[in-house]
């Protein structure tokens, strides 16, 4: 499943949605429709293929989640080019007013994320469709795996925007905004479908070739953090009414014990750009689910590389082996410092231009600048600068790079568990910090400020510091995130403010995009405070 590409003759389905029936009711024998297209198990599993596309594109444009999650929080500021607009500062500071002409930032993305949308429903709606004889036992699987992403999707969404239309079957209608509970309990009843439904086959046992699909664990997995997410930002005591504390800690417990994960032995060997030649690989015994990439991307069509990376990297030049990028996330000096000297994960999430010796003589053109940029995801070249992505057959290292998004690790689900209270909690908290301090780790209390601030070192650049401060309400999110400091534009020092007020005023949440709201005729209503 590395490469997940689009088949395009199911995929001009697209435009029939809104399409009925000829008077004379004929069938397309020559040309794959809506008709005659969902007739085997086989085309079944070509249209799941086209759901994980949608999932995997979903950040090709715009501004991807992983990269807006830590500008939002308090581990990074917007940066980018000294010369770039204003756009990534707008998202950092919370303000409109910063970048004007960006009112439509995440226009791409708002698309994207609909059009994947798309593809599931279709696919959920036409399973009766298909001839299952001989084959009964995919049915359940392949609804699970679809009704998974679709969760997946909704979850991105109504965490970063919180009112959003809500398709639960394929649609060309203008709808208004559902209510975020409504969004939730989809995204609920989907993800319990998935883990009532997907085999029990534990990590040592899954084919090689299956990796990447929606497992049993990584739906558990996604219920937990789900349950903590709603709960804490909502302020309430249960999942849309459908699960309990209980509940979302027992699918935790059972990722834990029967799904055959463990910690890799070293954190930085989880992560290319921190071990290079110790680098364990993708799929490894800590990854419960990830987003698949590969360097084939072109400008033809195939679309299945990491799009985003590029954004991570160090501004406009290339320092073995990091390599080159646009600038944006640079690492906030306060999460550089939050770190103990003696904690292993430092130095392989961040890069420091200064602890590493690096001959990094670009800083003018970055906007921003610290001094620190994220590791764990970054492009890399080899000794002689040239991109590792185009060395393998990338046609780009902007679109070629082929490092996967892993969005979930086994840490974060004994962290989540022993947050929900496990008789185990000590333990599962113990292990965590005890690969990060080695033979100089000091036990802990287990608590919940304890495992917060374990969370942010553990996760930094990965995307999850930002909903973990939310949902510990509005008003601590904002007190972590607002900051007056100093960094430097082009060189030159320059004072940088984020207003608690502007995060509560939002409420933690992003701008709709108003070309969306535009095109709505007024239906979406934009968000406060945006």
């Amino acid at each position: 499943m590395k490469k997940l590409r689009i088949y395009t003759l199911l995929f001009a389905l697209a435009s029939l949605a809104a399409c009925s029936k000829s008077f004379l009711d004929t069938e397309d024998v020559t040309t794959a429709t809506e008709q005659n297209f969902y007739k085997t198990p086989n085309d079944a599993f070509k249209a799941l293929v086209g759901v994980y596309d949608g999932l995997q594109t979903v950040w090709n444009g715009g501004v991807s989640l992983p990269i807006a999650s830590e500008i939002l929080s308090d581990n990074a500021f917007g940066g980018t080019g000294n010369a770039d607009g204003f756009g990534y500062q707008m998202i950092d500071e919370f303000d409109k007013l910063r970048s004007p002409s960006d009112q439509s930032l995440y226009g791409d993305n708002w698309s994207a994320y609909y059009k994947a949308i798309y593809r599931a429903n279709m696919l959920l709606t036409h399973l009766d469709q298909v001839e299952w004889k001989g084959s009964e036992n995919l049915r359940p699987v392949y609804e699970s795996e679809t009704r998974f992403i679709r969760a997946y999707l909704y979850f991105d969404m109504v965490r970063l925007w919180g009112n959003i239309p809500l398709l639960a079957k394929p649609t060309t209608d203008n709808l208004p905004q559902a209510s975020p509970d409504s969004v939730y309990k989809l995204i609920t009843d989907d993800l319990v479908f998935a883990a009532n439904n997907l085999p029990a086959v534990n990590y040592p046992s899954q084919p090689v070739a299956t990796h990447g699909r929606v497992t049993r664990w990584a739906a558990e997995a996604l219920l937990g953090r789900v349950y903590l997410y709603y709960t804490g930002y909502y302020g309430k005591t249960d999942l849309v009414g459908t699960v309990s504390k209980q509940q979302a800690l027992s699918y935790l417990e059972d990722v834990v014990t029967n799904g055959g994960f463990g910690l890799v032995e070293k954190f930085g060997n989880l992560w290319p750009a921190a071990s290079l030649d110790d680098y364990v690989g993708e799929d490894n015994k800590e990854t419960v689910f990830a987003i698949k990439y590969t360097y084939t991307s072109d400008y033809n069509g195939n679309a299945d590389g990491n799009y985003w990376m590029v954004m991570n990297g160090m501004r406009g030049q290339s320092v073995f082996p990091y390599g080159m990028g646009w600038g944006g996330s640079p690492v906030a000096p306060r999460l550089w410092n939050a770190y103990a000297a003696n904690d292993t994960r430092r130095k392989a999430t961040i890069i420091s231009i200064a602890d590493e010796g690096l001959a990094f003589t670009n800083s003018k053109d970055q906007r921003e600048y610290t001094g620190y940029y994220m590791k764990k995801y970054t492009p890399l070249v080899d000794n002689a600068g040239n991109s590792l992505a185009v060395k393998m057959g990338g046609t780009n290292f902007m679109i070629g790079q082929y490092q996967d998004y892993v969005s979930i690790r086994y840490a974060d689900v004994l962290l989540m568990a022993a947050e929900l209270g496990s008789p185990n909690a000590q333990l599962y908290f113990d292990n965590v910090r005890k690969r990060a301090f080695g033979d100089s780790f000091v036990q802990l209390p287990v608590s919940k400020d304890n495992i917060m601030n374990e969370r942010r070192l553990e996760f930094a650049g990965e995307g999850i510091r930002y909903w973990d401060l939310l949902r510990q309400g509005i008003a601590t999110a904002a007190a972590a995130i607002a900051e007056t400091t100093t960094v430097k534009n082009g060189d030159v020092s320059t004072p940088k403010t984020i207003q608690a007020g502007k995060i509560t005023e939002t409420q933690g949440l992003s701008q709709i995009p108003y070309s969306q709201v535009t095109l709505s005729n007024g239906v979406l209503k934009q968000n406060a405070g945006w």
